[in-house]
């Protein structure tokens, strides 16, 4: 029988740097910046987004009746929220 090593242990920096890591490393009461994901296309960042077919044959109508692309629309309807807040119901 031969006589093994113990395994090196990680310091504590890299044990913080594993746990800050982690997908919900945000959840305290801190509030951390989000990260950003998507990829940049020029100077904005592309996202997927999954949406019911009927809400986005909603937003193509409204978008066409004021002759804008779907982006467009739905970036102007995001800002519009963010700047005069979300009504839920009427």
């Amino acid at each position: 029988m031969s006589i093994k090593r113990s395994p090196k242990l990680p310091t504590e920096d890299a044990q913080e740097q594993f746990i800050q890591a982690a997908p919900d490393a945000g959840t305290t009461a801190e509030h951390q910046p989000h990260k950003a994901v998507g990829v940049m296309k020029g100077s904005k960042r592309q996202i997927t987004l999954t949406i019911d077919p009927e809400l986005l044959d909603r937003v193509d109508n409204k978008a066409g009746d004021l002759k804008m692309k779907r982006a467009a629309w739905v970036n102007l309807a995001i800002l519009n929220a963010l700047d005069n807040g979300l009504v839920i119901g009427k």
